[in-house]
């Protein structure tokens, strides 16, 4: 393997410390003359690239633009008439909710541990610390490692960039209980699940210690070498469990199976499916921290394994159904999406397309055919296109990224080179226990959480207001006036 600028060390993406205390006082010290009874010590000052700067910054804007517009559309064309507004409130006001709550705690919690953060008060493997609570210690002088040892970008690049993945996460669980769920409990139940399931998930797999300091303390599963590029496992997989067990203790909406509850506006939903597509660019690509080789790489990937998906649950649904949808096209590209995410740097553009068909084929097959088996209202395919694309892509990684199937391998940094000895069936074991500690995690906290709310606030609006929709009946104004 290449290194720098070709093939990125292989190490899960985003698992970053964010080390910008010592940075500076390195800086300084590079900079300061030597007296005559100073030892002097040869530094070397770190690098910091504006390439890498400014995509980084471009990545966390296409990110952003996932959330609102792209899954506020998504979803609201999704939905009846009546509730579209309800829908796109709800996208909107979780992503301003979760930007504040990322810069007040989320941050410090999620990327601080003890060892290289110092905050000695850090359970390193489970939850960081309050060390950069309120952003404390962090400016415009502090800098965030990348992949490359002694490459750095600005640390409030790598702040406003996990900023926009952490407002995506609990948007995503919105779609579950659309229709029916109560405004307030909506927003509870997500900040519950935000503080309990994300910010934990997220540092078990991202927090390391760098390439300058890779023994450091560091995540749990990424100490065990779980391999997740752009957030398979912390995202989706997180998401979609909540969003299934979410769904299952609020209940169906009023006449689920007995009434048509069909899309109220699909131009909606493809355009926010396309700004999703577009946007993931920033989400994958951008995780690679650098403008290099590896970030075409998870472009291609991102392309090429979303448009077999889209094909494979378009074709499929017209084996099964006797018809290609635009819907089934537009669910299948969300699903190749949420597959190639953890995959998309580590596995090569045939391993990807072989990703995307699986996760737009598996998919289809739950949505048409086993949701309904089960009777569970999961009203847009959260679980079904999220749980079950993340599981996907999260286990055929650790296949794919086999340099003898045309994947990356990884990165040893102590041995500065690729691991010679990689294990497809080690690897997709460790991958294992990533999904399994994911669903584990998610499935108890999103419980819990559910049982405070409804102890709190209550989880479903009344039949009456359910019946009226809850555009009306929430926030006073309708979508369309006739």
């Amino acid at each position: 393997m290449i290194r720098p600028t070709a093939i990125k060390p292989m190490i899960p993406a985003l698992a970053l410390p964010l080390i910008g205390l010592a940075v500076p006082a390195l800086a300084q010290d590079a900079e300061a003359p030597a007296t005559m009874a100073e030892t002097v010590v040869e530094t070397v000052a770190p690098i910091v690239d504006k390439g890498d700067t400014t995509w980084m910054m471009v990545s966390a804007i296409l990110v952003m633009m996932m959330s609102i517009p792209g899954l506020a559309l998504f979803y609201g064309g999704l939905v009846r008439a009546k509730n579209m507004l309800s829908v796109l409130m709800q996208v909107f006001t979780v992503f301003c909710i979760m930007s504040l709550l990322w810069v007040a705690f989320g941050y410090s919690l999620a990327f601080t541990g003890a060892g290289s953060a110092e905050d000695a008060t850090a359970l390193t493997p489970f939850i960081g610390g309050l060390s950069k609570a309120f952003l404390a210690g962090v400016g415009t002088g502090s800098l965030a490692e990348t992949f490359t040892q002694n490459v750095f970008v600005p640390e409030y690049v790598f702040v406003i960039f996990q900023m926009a993945f952490a407002c995506i996460a609990p948007a995503l669980i919105v779609g579950a209980t659309v229709e029916r769920m109560k405004f307030p409990a909506v927003l509870l139940f997500v900040v519950i699940w935000f503080f309990f399931s994300y910010l934990p998930m997220a540092h078990m797999v991202w927090w390391w210690g760098g390439p300058s300091a890779y023994d450091a303390p560091s995540g749990f599963l990424f100490g065990h070498g779980d391999l997740d590029f752009a957030g398979g496992t912390v995202i989706h997989i997180n998401a979609g469990i909540a969003g299934l067990v979410a769904a299952i203790v609020v209940g169906p909406r009023l006449g689920y199976g007995k009434e048509l509850m069909a899309p109220h506006n699909l131009p909606f939903t493809f355009l926010g499916g396309c700004l999703l597509w577009i946007g993931w660019f920033g989400f994958n690509a951008g995780s690679n921290m650098e403008a290099t080789g590896t970030a075409a790489l998870a472009i291609l990937n991102t392309t090429v394994a979303t448009s077999a998906a889209a094909l494979a649950w378009a074709f499929g649904e017209w084996l099964f159904r006797g018809h290609p949808s635009l819907l089934g096209g537009i669910s299948g590209a969300i699903a190749g999406l949420v597959g190639i995410t953890p995959a998309a740097g580590f596995v090569g553009p045939m391993g990807a397309i072989v990703i995307g068909l699986a996760a737009g084929f598996l998919c289809m097959w739950f949505v048409i055919s086993l949701k309904g088996k089960l009777g569970i209202d999961e009203s847009l395919d959260v679980f079904g296109i999220h749980g079950i694309g993340g599981i996907v892509g999260a286990i055929l990684t650790g296949v794919f990224a086999a340099p003898s199937l045309g994947g990356s391998g990884i990165y040893d940094y102590a041995a500065g080179a690729v691991a010679a000895d990689y294990s497809i069936a080690g690897q997709v074991t460790t991958q294992a226990l990533g999904v399994v500690v994911a669903v584990i995690w998610s499935g108890v906290v999103s419980f819990v959480a559910l049982m405070i709310v409804k102890a709190v606030t209550g989880l479903r609006s009344s039949a009456n207001d359910e019946r009226q929709g809850l555009d009306v009946t929430a926030h006073g104004e309708n979508a369309y006036n006739s």
